[in-house]
């Protein structure tokens, strides 16, 4: 089956001719991450009402069952054989020694569809390709009609992850289950997820009930921005928050990421971002205090000791932990722990004296070496913040750099792998507007960081040797919750977005083209409306001195929406459009003798507008 497939693959390439290159474009217009290699044949391979689908191992069945349910939706029964000749599509596991583990082979050809992987993540990732081949929108009186194509493909990085923090805000097992199809739809397989912080403790330890009857919950939370307080006369909203997930719950979105080949890798802060452990056991402070769990953001100088108390409560919390989550990462945080705490106290002093440090950052170097060689004991490697750099760190850890590319640089050079996730380019709380506290957008921490921006993102370090790239081992967005409140909000933040990072992670920088990027995600957009995802509506595109033409005494102004059946509303007085104001539908010319504010917005099929963008002429 494996020569027979490599065959038609080679077959298929060699039916493409240069006029079938505009039918390459096409069909991978549909495809996101883009492929590594796609060839098109000429004509479609029709799929009959009832389809049969070949599986025979437990792999090929289990991704088989996938595709049953897709095909379900689209009104289309399929049954599973073992008989390969009965077979309209074809799961097949074939061990080479030559294929990437997570590749695999897609050929639709007239006889028939087949994906060969070596791997059941190889499979997975081929029949996400494949799904991609349909419309979104199909039913069962229409023909069910796949173009004949030929895929070859592999992800360029290992660890291709997404972060969410349920710590500011808590969002239920139904969103966190519906967060991974996200992942797993753009063949990202690494969720990182921040289960502890000053605001929250989010995971039931059955050793510590206080953490989840104490520490899971806050009195009361900030209202609106924190940067526009003055004089820290703070408001809050009175009402108590938090939640956690029980042991079981744990258990159970394990089981979900792993049936799409999702490695799940839990956030356990230490030893900063403690407050909420210090509001349920006091006694691993390094002095008395009343400590509560925060009810604002930022970095608190609260932080657990380094006392041997400290280390037998993260080794009992550390070994549920391990026994919850089976896959080799565990993340121990290590950012942002002001030493004010640890300076004053003796035992700090004596810790830096018995052990010849210099300083107390070296204390939180040897503190997170005494955790590393502990999860070592259980079978698991760390990862923290590229904050574990300042103390020193074992050539073992694994160091994840947000503060800008200079911690992960360091850390490659010195051998250590690490996951590129600069606050840059992949902090996905971070604004989609230049004006991140536009009245048109819901309120977010800071910044811009526009699809476009994501989009260009390379985690290959121009100041890293080609040698030393073999350390990268991927990239990662976070997202940050502070502001982030409803599950409908953490859609608009993640999406167009995440089609951006799943390129970035999966395809080679070098095959990136961001205009044929846009048409892909123009293509995405219908499927992400029929799973009535939130995604931002994005703006027209054609309001940037770059575009826009001067042609004697006028500019021409030409504008364009990605949004499939998107139209484009626009005013001439600066106003913000809306469904009375000017239609777009053909370029045009306004005169340059006078300052002219235009701005327009997309209108989505189902009503949701676009920001507004505009532009002041001349």
């Amino acid at each position: 089956m494996q020569s027979k497939i490599l065959a038609a693959f080679i077959v298929l390439c060699m039916l493409t001719r240069l006029p079938v290159f505009g039918q390459e474009v096409q069909l991978a217009s549909r495809i996101l991450p883009l492929p590594l290699v796609l060839k098109a044949g000429e004509g479609h391979y029709p799929l009959p009402e009832k389809i049969v689908i070949y599986a025979k191992t437990l792999e090929e069945k289990h991704n088989a069952e996938f595709l049953q349910a897709f095909l379900k939706e689209l009104g289309r029964t399929a049954t599973l054989t073992s008989d390969r000749k009965k077979a309209n599509i074809s799961f097949v596991i074939a061990n080479t020694k030559d294929q990437h583990e997570e590749g695999y082979v897609l050929s639709v050809e007239k006889a028939g569809v087949y994906i060969t992987a070596s791997s059941g993540a190889g499979l997975f990732y081929g029949l996400k390709s494949l799904m991609q081949l349909f419309p979104p929108n199909d039913s069962i009186m229409e023909p069910l009609r796949l173009p004949l194509v030929a895929i070859q493909d592999q992800p360029e990085f290992k660890w291709r992850g997404a972060m969410l923090d349920v710590s500011r805000h808590f969002f239920p097992i139904s969103f966190v289950k519906k967060y991974l199809d996200f992942m797993a739809t753009y063949k990202l397989n690494t969720f990182h997820w921040h289960l502890t912080e000053d605001q929250g403790w989010r995971i039931e330890i059955k050793k510590y009930p206080k953490l989840t009857g104490i520490s899971a919950y806050r009195a009361e939370t900030l209202i609106g921005s924190q940067q526009t307080y003055k004089n820290k006369d703070f408001k809050y909203d009175g009402i108590r928050y938090g939640g956690y997930y029980t042991q079981e719950e744990i258990k159970e979105v394990v089981a979900y990421a792993q049936a799409r080949y999702i490695t799940i890798v839990p956030e356990i802060e230490m030893p900063g971002h403690s407050s909420a452990v210090l509001a349920a056991y006091p006694e691993l402070a390094c002095k008395p205090g009343d400590y509560k769990v925060q009810t604002r953001w930022g970095i608190f100088k609260e932080i657990v000791c380094p006392s041997e108390e400290t280390f037998q409560f993260f080794e009992n919390v550390l070994t549920e932990v391990a026994a919850l989550f089976p896959g080799e990462y565990i993340h121990i945080g290590g950012d942002e722990a002001p030493k004010d705490m640890w300076r004053e106290s003796t035992l700090v002093q004596e810790i830096i004296e018995r052990e010849g440090l210099k300083n107390a950052e070296e204390v939180q170097g040897w503190f997170n070496q005494r955790i590393e060689k502990f999860l070592h004991s259980k079978g698991k490697k760390l990862v923290g913040w590229d904050e574990i750099l300042e103390g020193g760190v074992t050539p073992g850890a694994t160091v994840m750099s947000w503060r800008g590319e200079k911690g992960g640089i360091e850390a490659a050079r010195h051998g250590n792998q690490v996951v590129m996730t600069p606050s840059s380019h992949l902090y996905f709380d971070h604004g989609q507007n230049p004006e991140p506290h536009s009245a048109m957008e819901p309120l977010m921490i800071c910044c811009y960081l526009p699809l476009k921006k994501v989009y260009s993102y390379n985690p290959y370090s121009s100041e890293l040797t080609p040698a030393q790239h073999k350390f990268i081992l991927g990239v990662q967005a976070n997202l940050w919750t502070e502001y982030i409140t409803t599950t409908n909000k953490v859609e608009y933040m993640m999406f167009p977005r995440m089609l951006a990072l799943a390129e970035v992670a999966w395809t080679p920088y070098e095959k990136k083209n961001y205009q044929q990027f846009l048409q892909r995600v123009s293509h995405q957009l219908p499927h992400l409306d029929a799973k009535a995802i939130n995604y931002r509506i994005p703006e027209p595109t054609g309001l940037d001195s770059a575009s826009i033409k001067i042609e004697s005494d006028h500019a021409l102004i030409q504008l364009n929406t990605i949004v499939p059946d998107g139209v484009i509303r626009y005013t001439l007085d600066g106003k913000i459009p809306n469904e009375t104001t000017h239609l777009y539908t053909k370029p045009f010319l306004i005169p340059i003798n006078r300052q002219i504010t235009i701005s327009a917005i997309t209108i989505a099929p189902n009503g949701r507008h676009s920001a507004p963008v505009k532009i002041v002429i001349p």
